[in-house]
């Protein structure tokens, strides 16, 4: 009898309905944790924001000094590619002057029966390879040899100038291209710092140095509170030092723009190659390059004028003015501006005079 019994039905409030619930549950709360309100991105506190900014900003003035120095070399190549071009050209007039010379003699001879080597010279289309074949060689005269071996020198010398521009121009289109990456970088770098500052309330921003009217408002004040700038030229170790100090006290306040030298903007060495350029000194474009444009000092030699630089990469400099202060140009949230030397890590510094 007991192999005939029917097996016990769970009622619907049992066990297997209880375990199917939780299951199902178990699965929208997975779901909600990929799809709602789980899979969305923690908010970020105000120093959070501030951290990820300033990383963000360092990040693009390494590359910004990367476009300065690609677009230094830019120039230098196109500078060169038009000297070659202008050489090139001014060769080509001298070697069409000499080619009508000899054509002039060739009219002569020519008056005067048979058509002479000169004459063919003047016509070919390949006036190199006529100049060493065995035919001309035999039958130029010595009257015309000097010109000859001027035309074939003059030749020579243009394909090398040719060859030469050909160089050049290979090294400018690179030198574009890669001003192109950099420039996306740049820009890449600058706009997510924008969309995270974007992201805070008004006052947040302004903490965290967004806002560029207050920037600038903080910077007079330091400016106030520290020693004149004629306090600060008298301690310099020479003249052309305490006329680079002064430039940049005139220029506080001026905006932060990547690439820029000046009058009116400028980015972090961008603003020292202009201070010391109106102290007629010619300074490298780049904080790379301008670490070694002078005797390097220690932290405890500084003295108003030396350039000082920071991160590891040498990737930002600024003026010294004397009591651990500099005057640089930091980022795009903020001005011209005097800040301490302890704010970023200490990289080295140099004396340019």
């Amino acid at each position: 009898m007991a192999a005939h019994r029917k097996p016990r039905r769970r009622s619907a409030g049992g066990h297997t309905v209880r375990t199917a619930a939780t299951i199902a549950l178990a699965g929208a709360a997975t779901a909600t944790g990929f799809d709602g309100i789980g899979h969305a991105q923690p908010q970020l506190t105000p120093a959070q924001v501030k951290a990820k900014v300033d990383q963000l900003y360092q990040e693009a003035e390494a590359a910004t000094e990367k476009y300065n120095g690609a677009k230094e070399q830019a120039e230098a190549a196109e500078n060169r590619l038009d000297g070659l071009r202008d050489e090139a050209a001014r060769r080509t007039e001298q070697l069409n002057e000499a080619r009508d010379a000899l054509g002039s003699i060739a009219a002569a001879q020519y008056r005067g029966g048979g058509l002479d080597p000169a004459m063919q010279l003047a016509l070919t289309d390949d006036p190199d390879r006529y100049l060493d074949s065995a035919e001309f060689v035999e039958r130029a005269g010595t009257r015309q040899a000097a010109s000859v071996a001027n035309v074939r020198r003059q030749l020579r010398e243009i394909e090398q100038l040719r060859g030469a521009a050909h160089i050049e121009l290979a090294s400018l289109k690179s030198r574009q291209a890669e001003l192109k990456r950099h420039k996306k970088t740049i820009t890449g770098k600058l706009g997510a710092a924008r969309r995270l500052l974007s992201q805070l309330p008004a006052e947040e921003r302004a903490v965290l140095g967004g806002d560029g009217d207050r920037a600038s408002r903080a910077t007079t004040g330091a400016r106030e509170e520290l020693a004149t700038p004629g306090a600060a030229t008298t301690e310099a170790p020479n003249s052309r030092a305490a006329a680079a100090v002064s430039y940049a006290y005139a220029k506080l306040g001026s905006p932060y723009v990547w690439g820029a030298t000046g009058p009116d903007a400028f980015d972090c060495s961008g603003l020292i190659q202009a201070a010391y350029r109106s102290a007629g000194i010619s300074l490298p474009r780049t904080t790379y390059a301008q670490i070694d444009a002078g005797r390097r000092v220690s932290r405890s030699e500084l003295l108003p004028g030396d350039l000082v630089f920071f991160y590891s990469g040498i990737s930002h400099v600024g003026l010294y003015i004397g009591n651990g202060q500099m005057i640089h140009a930091p980022n795009p949230s903020a001005p011209v501006r005097v800040a301490p030397i302890d704010q970023m890590p200490f990289a080295g510094a140099t004396r340019v005079v």
